[in-house]
């Protein structure tokens, strides 16, 4: 789909190339750049029990051990979705093992294709899971990392799915490759998180 060529190079830039700005010794983010607010649009949802992530925004301290040890996959809500249409969602960490350091970028945490888009209204993701949820860990002394969501359209005619090589490691996955073997629509929406390691 010619048309959707320049989207699609803006996820792939969006996913691969978001820097956050760090303060040596800091615990919070500096302001986001305009590149990570971009990223954040469209409308998606992602709601976990105590935090609704529904725009760019930092895990507060409290709540980042329940989010890597106790909460599991959030509730997926789109008002925006098409009923008619089916949709991918992913999750990825651009920043594995570390911000400084993204050798198993983009570590993937979630992946689930054929969802309905009538579904996605009430945050029931009904579809089919080709990577099970796997919860936000940063390791200790990493620094933040970001979690990003993307939504996209779904060709009806196809469902995809992971190469053996894909389905053998989280990490080093390349998301850009996936889309384009899919013919994936543009991405409809986005939104990311950032937290460190509790500990930290």
């Amino acid at each position: 789909m010619a048309s959707q060529g320049p989207h699609v190079l803006l996820l792939a830039a969006a996913l691969c190339l978001l820097r956050l700005h760090y303060v040596e010794g800091a615990t919070e983010l500096s302001a986001p750049s305009p590149f990570d607010a971009y990223f954040c649009h469209g409308g998606l949802e992602v709601h976990y029990p105590e935090v609704d992530v529904t725009k760019c925004l930092t895990i507060s301290h409290k709540f980042r051990e329940k989010i890597s040890k106790v909460w599991n996959a959030p509730h997926i809500s789109f008002p925006g979705a098409d009923k008619k249409k089916k949709y991918v969602l992913m999750m990825v960490d651009p920043d594995a093992p570390s911000p400084k350091n993204p050798t198993r970028a983009h570590w993937r945490h979630w992946l689930v294709v054929d969802i309905k888009g009538s579904a996605l209204g009430s945050r029931e993701l009904k579809g089919k899971t080709l990577s099970e949820y796997v919860r936000p860990t940063p390791p200790s002394k990493s620094a933040f990392h970001r979690y990003q969501f993307a939504l996209l359209e779904q060709p009806a005619d196809k469902s995809p799915s992971l190469s053996e090589e894909e389905r053998s490691s989280l990490g080093n996955w390349d998301p850009q490759a996936f889309i384009e073997r899919f013919h994936l629509g543009a991405p409809v929406a986005s939104v990311q998180f950032v937290t460190q390691n509790h500990r930290d």
